[in-house]
């Protein structure tokens, strides 16, 4: 038992130990066109967006009740889906690759810039879905 929690401890310490550092892609149109170019290479694919997130809206509208009047973004949305395929052969490798599901791709205005992003996963089999999320938001920026 004890052996059992010392390699859960460690476990957990390495996994905080990993810095998840976003992908950020500059887009050049306006956060809208990001935002279909985004919807339609999800969609393209065959996945399902199960929800977005309007994170830019409620920041901006939750600020004064929190005592800020820092406005973050202009507007920032974040595509929530899931890969039934890569999800589970990443799950089959590694069942706590749960932790890592659903994924999501970010759309943000900050000062007239428009970026698209994503978070990056740790190594291993989690970068079969980092490829997943970097094809979609090349393909987002191309168009």
């Amino acid at each position: 038992m004890k052996q059992t929690f010392l390699a859960i401890s460690l476990g957990l310490a390495a996994a905080a130990g990993h810095a998840e550092t976003p992908i950020v892609v500059p887009f050049d149109g306006s956060f809208d066109d990001a935002a279909f170019a985004v919807e339609s290479a999800i969609v393209d694919r065959g996945l399902v967006i199960d929800y977005v997130s309007h994170v830019g809206d409620m920041l901006n509208r939750t600020g004064a009740d929190v005592g800020s009047d820092t406005k973050l973004f202009e507007a920032a949305d974040i595509f929530i889906f899931c890969s039934a395929v890569l999800s589970r052969e990443v799950m089959e490798a590694d069942p706590m690759n749960i932790a890592h599901c659903p994924y999501g791709i970010f759309v943000a205005e900050q000062a007239g810039a428009v970026v698209i992003g994503y978070r990056d996963y740790p190594e291993g089999e989690m970068s079969k879905v980092e490829d997943l999320l970097q094809s979609i938001v090349a393909e987002a920026v191309e168009n």
